[in-house]
């Protein structure tokens, strides 16, 4: 399995107590940020069609929807806090130095990794090292993926928030439910098969939509 292997074995044998002190500060400033742009975004109309669709399939609640007084099952709550994030266009982005890259931006890989980790974290009841711990893992894979098949993939006309956010997704929600090596590696071709999204869609509510089924996807797959 060769790269993918790597990946898994990667998530599955990294502790909070191998990541270096100020990767930890680095990434809770952005979860504080991520937080906070979903809060607002929560409020856009895109949010609100998507939160009335949760209410109509109802289901377990097992996770808070930010932002509402919803509760609902973790895949549809981490939708829900996924769109949240990136209805507005404020969250982080990961920015590339490369010649080759398209507009200098990657992905905005925070969104998608935390509206896994905290839909599936508080129906898990983690900690807040587990929670910073999978944030951390998912985020590397999206980003360090996401580097790997540049310019072509967005050039293509893929969103690669969508589709790279969803392997992050899967790899964040995998730690927290403890995975081995090997069902890691099964959610990431599982999380690859479900990938997708257009740039065509830019400009429209498609676009946060994208990152909140890459979300989703990530939570599902794991």
């Amino acid at each position: 399995m060769g790269l993918t292997a790597d990946v898994a074995n990667y998530v599955a044998r990294t502790r909070y107590r191998d990541v270096p002190p100020e990767v930890v500060a680095l990434a809770r400033g952005f979860i504080l940020d991520g937080l906070g742009v979903a809060l607002a975004g929560s409020t856009d109309e895109c949010s609100r069609i998507v939160q009335a669709q949760i209410r109509l399939i109802g289901g377990k609640n097992e996770s808070v929807v930010l932002g509402t007084g919803l509760s609902a099952p973790a895949a549809k709550a981490a939708l829900a806090n996924g769109v949240a994030g990136h209805a507005m266009d404020y969250d982080d982005t990961q920015l590339s130095t490369s010649k080759e890259a398209v507009y200098g931006l990657l992905t905005h890989p925070t969104t998608p990794v935390l509206a896994a980790a905290l839909s599936l974290g508080e129906k898990a009841k983690i900690s807040g090292e587990t929670l910073v711990l999978a944030h951390i893992l998912g985020v590397e894979i999206e980003c360090r993926i996401a580097d790997a098949i540049h310019p072509r993939h967005y050039q293509s006309g893929f969103h690669s928030t969508a589709t790279m956010g969803g392997l992050g997704a899967a790899m964040a929600a995998g730690k927290i439910l403890g995975l081995k090596q090997e069902a890691l590696v099964r959610a990431l071709g599982i999380a690859a098969s479900m990938a997708s999204g257009l740039r065509e869609n830019f400009g429209t509510m498609t676009k946060p939509l994208h990152a909140g089924r890459a979300a989703e996807n990530g939570v599902t797959a794991a």
